[in-house]
């Protein structure tokens, strides 16, 4: 008998230390009970530094989730470097980020080629590079490199839905192409070209790039212009954006005219290009337009102003990458939220890869985010805007931002 009650006792030790097994937490570099550090780059200085709001929005967005409680009673630690645009370094400042403060992720750092410069390096380490500022084709690639994703749609798709539309409303389409020269431009030159097949060769009769470096574009514009092209697919950042817009008007060139969804904010590209020389551009959305009326009763649209007003108040209520940067931090704090108490790189990876229909407050409605192990694409679908001289007016369907969709 006393054997039998040995061997129970034994039994119940097993099952015990099993169960202690399985509630145990699990922790990497970064993660404790307490906090979830988390790194990225920003263009604090440099060319692009109209983008730096994208990092103030995140930062105070996880902010708001720490008044909160934090995630699964966790505060976020958000460490924002600057790299000034500069690839190199970005290198330097991500490495620190991972081998001096030992942050858990890379969390919404902007730029294609700067992102590119550390993907290798990421995925070495089997570092989580997630949610970036950057829709380059690269960063869809689970199979050699798994630990990279972005979360705005591609710019292979973003240009796809351009072609498809010049071919469909513009007779005899002339098409002059202004991008930067690095894979941001490149992807939209070869999404916009891909789509249009052979007639690629006879519509596109102009392709000019520029440097970030470069102080204006004007030179670009006037030989642009020089072609008489019916339409201007202006792939460039907000200061060139300025400059391109500015510049076609000035030259009395009116083509029907496209700029990038990062372009497209009233407050820091349309208005310093003058509303009269940025009427009628046509552009993509995923998030809520913050200067559109209709939004004025729609509860995302008032909790968004709410929380703009208490935790980011410098921040500009028209431009919508503080929409974007809102977005950023949301999917950021829903891959936390799935990783429970298992911080581990490999598991904030594996939830980044498995998000079932999820929809931030501010995006359009019926765009949700979807991937998995074999899709690392988050938002698959846009909608055309045209700026009306006030605001940017949707319309059309949702259109796939899926090449070939």
């Amino acid at each position: 008998m006393a054997g039998i009650r040995r061997a129970a006792t034994a039994f119940l030790s097993v099952l015990l230390l099993a169960g202690q097994a399985a509630a145990q937490k699990k922790y990497d570099p970064g993660a404790s009970d307490s906090e979830i550090k988390l790194g990225q780059t920003m263009p604090y200085s440099g060319p692009l530094s109209g983008f730096i709001t994208l990092a103030k929005a995140e930062i105070a967005y996880f902010q708001m989730i720490n008044d909160q409680g934090g995630v699964n009673g966790r505060k976020i630690t958000m460490i924002s470097l600057d790299d000034g645009f500069s690839p190199p370094k970005t290198v330097e400042q991500t490495r620190k980020l991972i081998e001096d403060d030992q942050v858990l992720a890379i969390s919404g750092s902007l730029g294609t080629s700067t992102n590119a410069a550390i993907q290798k390096y990421l995925n070495q380490k089997k570092v989580p590079q997630l949610f970036l500022a950057t829709g380059a084709a690269r960063w869809n690639d689970p199979k050699n490199f798994p630990y990279t994703m972005t979360l705005t749609p591609i710019y292979t798709a973003e240009a796809s839905i351009y072609a498809a539309y010049v071919m469909k409303e513009v007779q005899e389409p002339r098409v002059a192409v202004l991008y930067q020269n690095d894979d941001f431009g490149k992807d939209f030159i070869k999404g916009f070209r891909d789509r249009l097949g052979e007639t690629a060769k006879s519509v596109m009769v102009r392709e000019v790039s520029y440097e970030v470096t470069d102080a204006t574009v004007d030179s670009q514009i006037i030989d642009l212009a020089s072609t008489k092209a019916n339409v201007f697919l202006n792939i460039s950042t907000p200061k060139f954006a300025v400059q391109a817009i500015r510049k076609a008007h000035d030259l009395g060139w009116k083509p029907l005219q496209f700029v990038d969804n990062p372009a497209a904010s009233i407050g820091i590209v349309m208005r310093p290009a003058g509303v009269e020389a940025a009427k009628g551009i046509v552009s993509a959305a995923f998030v809520k337009d913050p200067t559109d009326p209709q939004y004025q009763d729609d509860p995302e649209f008032q909790a968004w102003v709410a929380w703009m007003k208490k935790y980011y108040p410098a921040g500009s209520l028209e431009d919508p990458q503080n929409v974007v940067g809102y977005v950023q931090a949301q999917a950021m704090v829903q891959v936390l939220k799935q990783c429970g108490d298992d911080l581990t790189r490999e598991n904030v990876m594996r939830q980044a890869a498995n998000l079932k229909d999820f929809h931030p407050a501010m995006l359009l409605k019926g765009i949700n985010m979807n991937t998995s192990p074999t899709d690392y694409q988050p938002m698959e679908e846009m909608l055309l805007q045209r700026f009306n001289g006030e605001r940017f007016e949707v319309f059309g369907e949702l259109l796939s931002a899926r090449v070939g969709k």
